[in-house]
């Protein structure tokens, strides 16, 4: 079991590789204000002017020059080859939630491992940030407050049921698989969503303008914001 590296009392932002944006980084800095960076991640921090204050990776593609200007303390090599560099990170983590960059958008198999560890690490409140979207693995039960005609799309990792208040269309007595069933493009037709599943293995796929909405369901009491984000 690995050790945990970065204990926060408030939120995260973990950073990867692929591109996120300035401004991106900057929102989620505002609701998650301690910086850690998966490997080569670190490049884009120190590029936004942020030095992180963990790197954990393996270390096969941050850059020399941020390897030599982040104080060696800050870097934690983990070896093993098994696991990804955003799967390191997030079990090295605890806080009362993560805000993930720069890992959505980039390869396709870099994204499917990322969605893998979230069920994974089930017992980790993370966010998935993309270019447009947010994806997040749901709890046993969430209430959300969002708009009507707002997209939400549900997509199961494993096999999983439940039921739902607020959809447009009820997923009440479906049985969910990566092969049969999934939930792409429903809509939001009520101001407050509830959701409801057996098991931990159904991702939530919303505009990223919802961050806040999310953010407000999922983290525990005390640790939110009244910032806004992705607006």
């Amino acid at each position: 079991m690995t050790p945990v590296i970065v204990e926060s009392p408030v939120g995260v932002t973990l950073i990867g590789g692929a591109p996120a944006g300035l401004r991106a980084l900057r929102q989620a800095l505002k609701l998650a204000p301690c910086l850690v960076a998966a490997d080569g991640g670190a490049d884009q921090a120190l590029a936004a002017g942020v030095v992180p204050r963990a790197v954990i990776g393996d270390f096969d593609s941050i850059g020399a020059a941020a390897r030599a200007a982040i104080p060696p303390g800050r870097l934690h090599h983990l070896a093993d080859q098994d696991t990804t560099d955003f799967d390191k990170a997030l079990r090295s983590v605890a806080a009362p939630f993560v805000l993930a960059l720069g890992f959505a958008g980039a390869r396709i198999d870099h994204g499917l491992a990322v969605f893998n560890a979230l069920v994974r690490h089930a017992g980790r409140v993370c966010l998935v940030i993309g270019a447009s979207d947010l994806v997040f693995l749901c709890p046993p039960e969430i209430t959300l407050r969002l708009r009507v005609g707002d997209r939400l799309s549900l997509f199961p990792m494993g096999p999983v049921s439940g039921r739902s208040d607020g959809l447009r269309w009820p997923v009440a007595g479906i049985g969910f698989a990566p092969d049969g069933m999934i939930g792409t493009s429903n809509m939001v037709a009520a101001p407050e969503v509830r959701l409801a599943f057996d098991a931990p293995r159904m991702l939530v796929i919303l505009p990223r303008g919802r961050l806040q909405a999310v953010l407000d369901a999922l983290a525990p009491k005390g640790t939110g914001t009244a910032a806004t984000a992705g607006r």
